[in-house]
């Protein structure tokens, strides 16, 4: 025996769902800033971190495409 959802009911299922998901998202959030203030707190620089955490998301070809042209500018602005 099948049970058909009403779309009231399989809409309020899929906000639920969504709400669930955004506070997931924030307990997530604030364990990444939590992390970040313990490592500071380590005499770590979180600013420099994020920016580690941004290129090891990279793809090995991006990552020395971007760095190349980084490279480029600096070279041009004498910035050695």
């Amino acid at each position: 025996m099948s049970e058909t959802i009403s779309a009231d009911d399989q809409l309020r299922l899929f906000i639920e769902r969504i709400e669930r998901l955004e506070e997931e998202r924030k307990g997530v959030a604030d364990d990444i800033r939590d992390t970040y203030n313990e490592a500071k707190s380590q005499g770590y620089d979180a600013k420099i971190m994020r920016q580690i955490v941004r290129l090891r998301k990279m793809e090995p070809h991006d990552r020395q495409e971007m760095e190349a042209i980084l490279d480029t500018y600096k070279a041009a602005l004498g910035l050695g």
